[in-house]
């Protein structure tokens, strides 16, 4: 199942289902016709990328990605180009069709040679593709890995960067950085989460002609999604049409992330923004901006609590940024509440740390409401009793393992955000930079959620939409421009986010 907000997906598929596809294609199709099709599919992406490039140098391992690389070295060379190929060294037979393609290649006069020419303008990595496993720096592919990416040529991978998981985006100690990677048959999830990003480049996909019936009754890992625009507003509408967003958190030294929360949820459409400041020296004067109302939080909790007259589908409470330990003793009396709830920063670690509150967030689920998860990696790993490194090595399956556990969303940060929900496909947004790594803009995507909750979106399509504004806006900032948390939270959805 997937949301009916996201107007364009792609599906994922993990090894194990690439393989069952691959399978059924190759039972489909005339012997040595796939790895045909990727080879010419590779020849052609190159000469792309580089079309006045004359030396290309292909390396190969034991296996089909190594015959995918010599499928692609005949089309180059046919094309008058110069290749030169290298082989590792291997011990058992090649597969069937990699044989095929290695007998191709000497039958075209192809050179082969046991390292990388003197200067070569592209390099291509057919050394393990899915096939991959730890690479440690001694071992015998590691040099050849180094001279892929050395210098600032263009590095095409074949299918995943050797030594990136294709699963997961984790990487081993010696791994392909590819400027460009041609995703074959079936999109990997794990080239667009974890390390995948960094090593795999820009991606490309080539379906090779294989129709969608090979993968029929085979349930793709994850969606890559991107989400509709958001729809025009109605002119007879009012504050009220737009729900209130009530944010509570803001302790003792900690009140801007309350402040970018509630900004951030003000610019995304919210009809109202109320603030509940936990630090007992605030006043409403160190509000940022006008538009912001403050409350006492006792007052704010007792308007939290009170859904009788407002629809609960109307309001959405953002809980827990810059929170401190304080936000611990109001979180039971929160989650007994109907009000859709975004939980953040330190409510999830006392969430993380009280199966009380953990049964509570279930039981809400059971009665129809609303909670959503914001956890960077660290968080989740606390959720979910592990370690931060254990999150980061399969980041789709502790989204799903945390959404499952606490029956509800689960937007899990980091590169390559994971929207999970029970009963949905994972969506995976590979939007986003580094620029976003700094304090605060956590904060600022909670109250995005926020003020689409409050508007009566699904949490799983509040959560999705919010992700990729937050994302695509870091991606669209000025180069010549600082980005900031409190710049981001004032970013307005437009009609492409």
């Amino acid at each position: 199942m997937f949301p009916a907000g996201v107007h364009h997906s792609l599906p994922l598929y993990d090894v194990a289902a690439t393989r069952e596809i691959e399978r059924r294609a190759l039972d489909a199709l005339p012997p040595h016709t796939l790895m045909r099709r990727a080879g010419l599919a590779v020849a052609r992406l190159a000469l792309a990328i580089a079309p006045h490039a004359q030396t290309f140098w292909i390396a190969c391992g034991a296996g089909n990605n190594g015959g995918d690389g010599m499928e692609a070295a005949t089309h180059l060379r046919a094309w008058g180009k110069d290749v030169v190929l290298t082989l590792l060294p291997h011990t058992r037979p090649l597969p069937a069709d990699a044989q095929a393609a290695l007998e191709h290649a000497r039958s075209c006069g192809l050179a082969f040679a046991a390292a990388p020419p003197a200067d070569f303008d592209v390099a291509i990595d057919g050394l393990l593709g899915i096939g991959a496993r730890a690479i440690e720096p001694e071992s015998a592919l590691a040099p050849c890995i180094y001279a892929l990416y050395g210098g600032h040529r263009p590095v095409l991978a074949i299918d995943v960067p050797s030594g990136l998981d294709a699963n997961t985006g984790s990487c081993t100690a010696v791994c392909v950085r590819a400027t460009h990677t041609l995703s074959l048959l079936t999109l990997k999830p794990g080239l667009f989460t974890g390390q995948g990003r960094d090593h795999a480049g820009q991606v490309w996909f080539d379906d090779l002609g294989v129709q969608a019936a090979h993968a029929e009754g085979i349930s793709p890992c994850a969606q890559l999604a991107v989400p509709m625009p958001q729809s025009p507003r109605q002119h007879a509408s009012h504050k009220g049409s737009f729900g209130d967003v009530l944010v509570i958190g803001g302790a003792a030294g900690m009140t801007g992330a309350a402040w970018l929360a509630a900004t951030a949820a003000l610019y995304n459409g919210a009809g109202r923004v109320i603030v509940g400041l936990l630090d007992p020296h605030a006043t409403p004067a160190s509000a940022p901006l006008p538009d912001l109302m403050v409350r006492p939080i006792d007052a704010l909790m007792d308007m939290a609590t009170d859904t009788a007259g407002q629809s609960a589908t109307q309001r959405c409470i953002v809980c827990g940024c810059g929170g401190g330990e304080a936000i611990a003793a109001l979180l039971e009396r929160l989650l007994c509440t109907s009000t859709p709830l975004v939980l953040d920063a330190d409510a999830l670690r006392a969430l993380a740390v009280s199966s009380t509150l953990q049964d509570a967030v279930r039981h809400r689920t059971q009665c129809g409401a609303h909670t959503v998860l914001t956890p960077h990696p660290r968080e989740a790993a606390l959720l979910l009793a592990t370690t931060t490194a254990a999150v980061q090595s399969d980041r789709i399956a502790c989204a799903n393992a945390l959404a499952q556990r606490l029956r509800c969303t689960v937007v899990l940060k980091g590169s390559g955000t994971l929207v999970a929900h029970p009963g949905h496909t994972p969506a995976l947004l590979a939007v986003g930079n580094p620029r976003l790594a700094i304090a605060g803009t956590g904060d600022v995507l909670a109250g995005m959620i926020g003020a689409r909750l409050a508007g009566s979106l699904a949490p799983y399509d509040a959560a999705i939409q919010a992700v990729h504004h937050h994302g695509t806006t870091a991606d669209r900032w000025p180069a010549d421009r600082p980005l900031t948390a409190s710049a981001l939270a004032c970013t307005a959805p437009c009609a492409t986010s």
